[in-house]
């Protein structure tokens, strides 16, 4: 259901048969789902410079896949919440194959990275153990919105927008859902370079954000 504040903007009326729970051109004219549109960045821009950087690395080509699924997700996800038109939620749905094909491996990475972490690499342990408690996060405040949405809403109404941006959970669920996988096929990139023996190294663009950094791929 569409929520009661919802304006006329530049996509139209919407189509698709899902609606969440954010107010609809609240924010922007041309951008139904504002939040839940932008946040689905961390899908897109992080996961591509970590395919180019796999590239330049001469790592595996299956983790410039797993970050190019990752990011037409966030793609498909954008496209769908910009919108809110039945031929993007299609093309949304389309995609979501490749996100099962994330997921459903991740569900096995999971518990692989949680043995390697705690009795082959120990050191990787707080990596593993934060992209897990990230991704779940997201999962929790996804179910919060769905659940909760017209107190969501309501408690929106009373406080300042940008304080009330805080409360977009869905927007949280692509943040963190987001980040978590891009943070365990960090980990399974640097499990993979450490027993192939390539010197892998967590180097943090703009001081902020992790990548994999390849020092050598020679054996020592």
């Amino acid at each position: 259901m569409a929520p009661a504040a919802d304006r006329p903007g530049y996509w139209g009326t919407s189509t698709s048969t899902l609606d969440w729970c954010e107010e609809n051109y609240v924010v922007s004219y041309y951008i139904a789902e504002f939040w839940n549109t932008v946040s689905n960045l961390i899908m897109i821009l992080p996961p591509i410079y970590g395919a180019i950087q796999t590239c330049k690395d001469g790592l595996e080509v299956r983790y410039v896949w797993s970050f190019l699924g990752l990011a037409a997700v966030g793609i498909g996800s954008w496209s769908f919440h910009m919108t809110l038109q039945y031929e993007m939620q299609v093309s949304w749905t389309f995609l979501q194959p490749f996100k099962m094909c994330i997921l459903l491996p991740m569900a096995f990475l999971v518990i692989r990275s949680v043995f390697i972490v705690t009795w082959v690499y120990p050191w990787l342990r707080a990596l593993g153990f934060t992209s897990l408690s990230i991704f779940l996060l997201g999962f929790v405040l996804w179910n919060i919105d769905n659940i909760f949405c017209d107190s969501l809403r309501a408690t929106r109404q009373q406080l300042p927008p940008v304080v009330g941006a805080v409360t977009r959970l869905h927007a949280w669920w692509h943040v963190l859902t987001g980040l978590g996988s891009y943070l365990h096929i960090l980990l399974s990139l640097q499990i993979r370079s450490t027993y192939l023996k390539h010197r892998p190294k967590v180097k943090f663009l703009c001081g902020v954000w992790p990548m994999l950094h390849i020092e050598s791929q020679k054996a020592s």
